[in-house]
């Protein structure tokens, strides 16, 4: 049986909190996130990376607990590369999704402490799903993720160009994970912004993410 210590140890670990967000546009699709780790009240890293590169045109940013959410991406980084090996072409976003989700479904006694999403531009259009640690899924025009959610949608729901292009939407991503950062005490440090293209995954400077927030 767990000691009390153990209990709150085990508590202040899974009580991260973050801001992600997903943005679908014409020409593909956006993923934003803040750099900031917390354990409770205290932070634990300034610099995490909360976005992540799955395959070549394929995406993910992680919510929850840390360890959990980087087990999954590096399950979901080898399952891309052997789908590629076996097949000869890429895993399409949705297939992505599905098998994320009856992953997380087949753990749900024993669940991963995340809150996913994953998107990118597969053969027909650009699509971003969002998980829940249990596996349920659902496709998403725009959406947030973490303890900044609620302060990223007011800006999302307001911003959001649909149709737009990436050029339309990408102030509008990163200006709803500066607002949470304002907001919400376990979202903080910087803004990580990535877009996801036919032509592959690009990470944008920090100077750039600067430029687009004045």
């Amino acid at each position: 049986m767990a000691t009390k210590i153990e209990k709150d140890a085990e508590e202040r670990t899974l009580s991260t909190g973050t801001t992600t967000v997903g943005v679908v546009c014409s020409d593909g699709i956006i993923m934003a996130s803040d750099r900031r780790a917390t354990m409770g009240y205290f932070i634990a890293n300034k610099d995490i990376q909360k976005i992540y590169q799955i395959d070549d045109r394929l995406s993910m940013t992680i919510a929850g607990g840390v360890g959990d959410a980087q087990a999954l991406i590096r399950l979901m980084q080898a399952e891309a590369s052997l789908y590629k090996f076996k097949h000869g072409k890429a895993i399409g976003v949705k297939a992505a999704a599905m098998l994320l989700s009856n992953l997380l479904h087949n753990y749900k006694f024993y669940p991963f402490y995340v809150q996913l999403l994953i998107g990118g531009v597969g053969d027909e259009k650009p699509e971003v799903f969002s998980l829940d640690a249990l596996g349920g899924m659902t496709e998403e025009k725009y959406v947030s993720t973490g303890s900044g959610s609620p302060v990223a949608y007011g800006l999302l729901e307001e911003m959001y160009k649909e149709g737009g292009s990436i050029k339309d939407n990408l102030r509008t991503a990163a200006k709803a994970i500066a607002a949470a950062m304002k907001r919400d005490a376990a979202t903080g440090e910087s803004v990580d912004l990535v877009t996801v293209t036919k032509g592959g995954f690009r990470r944008y400077e920090r100077s750039e993410v600067e430029k687009l927030l004045q």
